[in-house]
């Protein structure tokens, strides 16, 4: 990727949900080749920027595509004395100064379809948005996805992904990428029915989660066993009600926080 910048290199890894690390120069003392705030971007299969080549970054690039895909989020910070004295793994950089490198990882962020955008699911997403993650918005009905309703997200964090799709909803399901947390809570229980059964039939997603009362899962249980054809343990990964139980309140800000609530402490125990 010529003449790109890091910051574009670390928005193409996010478009692609490829993890990465940022590779920082954080302190210089003495000669170095590149100054502090010199930035490299490190993919699995490419690298962006320079914090000086030599050993410096070649170390740097082998130490990030260890840590890339595993479990440890925390910056790592790296000391490098560039003199004839040291012996270094890939050549000699005798500049006389001192350099220390930050490292951190870019994870791939979570990914959360919410499928109705009406009251509850608008102030979902208005919760969502103030979050590091992928959301998309899917609705059959275009009044509630003009830029006008949904200008109350336009300083949002997550990178928001709009989707009309007005007769078949669920084919939005297979443009999700691997491991979307998918919300069903549409103004229609016939497309709530019909989306939980092809959530059920889509390989590769997350958690799914069903808003609605025990007397609406119980009529949709009975459909994807008898209809559907799914078995007890697939029918099970479906959560309803969604959010968190002892959190009783109706009004849809209040739903939206206790599902969001829920779906955070998913994401934080993936993370362990």
């Amino acid at each position: 990727m010529p003449d790109t910048t890091w910051l574009a290199a670390v928005a193409r890894l996010r478009a692609r949900r490829e993890p990465g690390v940022l590779v920082t120069v954080a302190t210089v003392r003495g000669h170095a080749p590149r100054r502090a705030g010199a930035k490299l971007v490190v993919g699995r299969a490419g690298a962006w920027g320079s914090i000086g080549g030599g050993n410096i970054e070649a170390v740097a690039i082998d130490r990030a595509r260890e840590r890339i895909g595993t479990d440890d989020p925390e910056p790592e910070l790296m000391d490098f004395a560039l003199n004839d004295k040291v012996t270094n793994r890939h050549g000699v950089q005798c500049c006389g100064g001192a350099v220390t490198v930050l490292l951190e990882p870019l994870p791939v962020v979570p990914a959360v379809a919410i499928f109705g955008v009406g009251h509850v699911g608008l102030e979902l997403a208005r919760v969502l948005a103030r979050h590091s993650l992928d959301l998309h918005l899917v609705d059959t009905r275009t009044d509630m996805l003009t830029d006008e309703r949904l200008d109350v997200l336009a300083d949002a964090v997550a990178q928001v992904h709009v989707h009309h799709n007005p007769l078949l909803p669920e084919e939005a399901l297979a443009e999700l990428a691997p491991g979307t947390h998918v919300l069903i809570m549409t103004h229609d229980h016939a497309e709530d029915a019909a989306l939980a059964d092809a959530a059920l039939r889509t390989t590769g997603l997350g958690s799914i989660g069903l808003i609605g009362s025990a007397a609406k899962w119980s009529r949709f249980r009975q459909r994807l066993a008898t209809e559907g054809g799914h078995d007890d343990a697939a029918i099970d990964r479906i959560k309803t009600p969604i959010g968190l139980s002892e959190i009783t309140g109706k009004e849809p800000a209040t739903i939206a926080v206790s599902v969001a609530a829920d779906l955070l402490r998913t994401f934080e125990a993936g993370r362990r």
